[in-house]
């Protein structure tokens, strides 16, 4: 918007998040559910619809001629080195696998008619996100083959500038501005399915977590409903002053989805696969892993390492990690819940530690077991239920 409108940064940021903020807290889940369907539609439509007109331009080369050679700018696709394998492993999980300890994806699964029907909408969004990705792959490919010295930005090019992140709506300049118009409105659909989905989980986590557990035990339904009402607004408000700090807001979602990674994927998978997990493995998981990350420095926050793990190397005054640091740090967390949930269970069930001591209720738990997948358990429980039965 305030690249093809020619507003003033902070204006549109108000404006966008004035709007995701209203229709949130006017329809909750269903506002969201219906304007994400809407949204989903407008992206993968508008995107389409600009793609001829900028691979078309008279100041873009063919993308195939700027695939691999150095034509205006760097090759398109890039060069991957051999050095960078383990990061490009570490991304890959990172992005797959975080991504399922998301408050909002086990909100739409959750919220699904039936298990069947979470289970094929989750199965075809895995294959369809791929589709989605190839609009902005195309555009992405027209401005590393744009002489931008021809258009109306100029010289340098973005990237030079320093905005890269802006490279999308800067790109759909390069068409007419009616399409422009409809390509902007489609970063806009996608910013907003982002943003609504983001306030809702933010304020659910909030409501029932802290508020219903830990303030008001004995709050009713109505009231319920108006603490996540007054919640959507606090983060929508909270979210929108964070976008005027120096740094970019991306960092701050890089943070929470390293957070993820780390510490509420490891619980996820312990939890469902493992019977033997905790709140003590839990706490110490979270700890693990934290730790570890925070150890092995992030040049995004300016944090040195300390841990040099294998291929650390100093780059222009900064080390830079080619270990995958990030999966590292999440197999730390599921190696520290399984291995302090079972110290922890066999501590409280054999009377090393009092009873009193129990915080997490432990010693109510099942007696420890070697380490095994939930599915045995289910199985030892629907026997038992059968033989009482009989």
């Amino acid at each position: 918007m305030s690249v093809i409108l020619d507003l003033p940064f902070s204006v549109c940021t108000w404006i966008s998040a004035a709007v995701a903020t209203v229709y949130t807290l006017m329809g909750g889940l269903y506002s969201v559910a219906y304007t994400d369907v809407i949204q989903l539609v407008l992206i993968f439509t508008g995107l389409w619809v600009c793609v001829p007109f900028v691979l078309t331009n008279p100041s873009t080369l063919d993308i195939s001629q700027t695939l691999m050679n150095n034509t205006l700018h760097a090759p398109w696709i890039g060069q991957p080195e051999m050095k960078n394998i383990w990061i490009m492993i570490d991304n890959f999980l990172f992005f797959a696998l975080g991504s399922l300890g998301f408050q909002a994806l086990h909100q739409r699964t959750l919220s699904a008619s039936s298990t069947t029907t979470a289970k094929i909408t989750s199965f075809i969004s895995a294959f369809v996100v791929f589709t989605f990705g190839i609009p902005s792959v195309l555009l992405g490919a027209a401005a590393a083959s744009t002489d931008w010295n021809q258009t109306t930005y100029g010289s340098p090019s973005p990237y030079e500038r320093g905005e890269a992140a802006m490279i999308l709506p800067i790109t759909l300049q390069l068409s007419p501005p009616f399409i422009s118009i409809i390509g902007i409105g489609c970063v806009a659909a996608a910013a907003m399915s982002s943003a609504d989905s983001a306030l809702l989980s933010a304020s659910s986590v909030f409501t029932a977590n802290i508020y219903k557990n830990i303030l008001r035990p004995q709050a009713s339904d109505r009231e319920i409903q108006w603490a996540i009402r007054f919640s959507v607004m606090v983060m929508g408000l909270v979210g929108t002053l964070l976008t005027s700090l120096k740094n970019s807001i991306l960092m701050f979602w890089f943070i929470g989805n390293e957070a993820t990674f780390i510490i509420i994927f490891p619980q996820l998978l312990c939890v469902i696969f493992f019977n033997i997990s905790n709140g003590y493995g839990a706490v110490m998981g979270m700890l693990t892993g934290l730790i570890i990350r925070g150890l092995s420095g992030d040049p995004i926050i300016g944090l040195e390492p300390v841990i040099h793990f294998p291929g650390c190397t100093l780059e222009d005054g900064v080390y830079v990690q080619y270990s995958p640091v990030r999966t590292i740090s999440m197999l730390s967390s599921i190696a520290a819940i399984l291995l302090f949930s079972y110290l922890a269970s066999v501590l409280f069930n054999k009377g090393v530690l009092p009873e009193k001591w129990d915080v997490f209720k432990v010693k109510a738990q099942h007696s420890p077991v070697p380490l095994s997948p939930v599915g045995g358990a289910i199985e030892e429980k629907e026997n038992e239920e059968m033989n009482s039965y009989n």
